[in-house]
């Protein structure tokens, strides 16, 4: 066990966890997360490295539905998963979920979503009203999801730890 101070100033018994990855996981609505695949590997370069089958697939349905997929996406792992019609509905405190892509070419990458789906949404935007002062575009998938297109940001200012 490791010992931490707790936001009061005293000190609590937690036990040491190391976390290895973060993964966010993008849910859409059921039967769209094969196309949502299709469209982050069109749009994004996304490359699909695992996929898991809804185990009570019907006999009917010409695509099984997707329980989840995992993609690799400029270093970083995403799970796109369908949303099923009789699961609980995903609940959330937060007030919404923005991801963020670098790239030296944003208007390349705002072009190349938008050819294949997305929407562009604004201007680009620079300096002071960008990212720590690089250039800043956004996509809307057609799920949902704002995707922010980034150049790689400038120094930004230091973070106290």
């Amino acid at each position: 066990m490791a010992l931490e101070d707790d936001q009061n100033g005293g000190v609590e018994k937690v036990a040491a966890v190391t976390f290895t990855a973060v993964k966010p996981q993008l849910m859409v609505e059921a039967p769209k997360a094969a196309d949502a695949v299709q469209f982050y590997k069109s749009a994004f370069g996304a490359v699909e490295v695992d996929r898991t089958l809804h185990p009570k697939r019907k006999a009917e349905q010409e695509l099984p539905h997707i329980l989840s997929a995992q993609l690799e996406l400029a270093g970083s792992t995403i799970l796109v998963s369908d949303i099923a019609e009789n699961s609980d509905p995903v609940k959330t405190e937060g007030t919404g979920c923005v991801l963020c892509l670098e790239t030296e070419d944003v208007e390349a990458a705002i072009a190349k979503a938008v050819s294949v789906g997305g929407v562009a949404e604004g201007e680009i935007t620079e300096g002071d009203g960008a990212c720590c002062g690089s250039r800043v575009g956004k996509v809307k998938d057609p799920y949902g999801y704002v995707w922010l297109i980034c150049s790689p940001a400038k120094k930004c200012v230091d973070v106290e730890a």
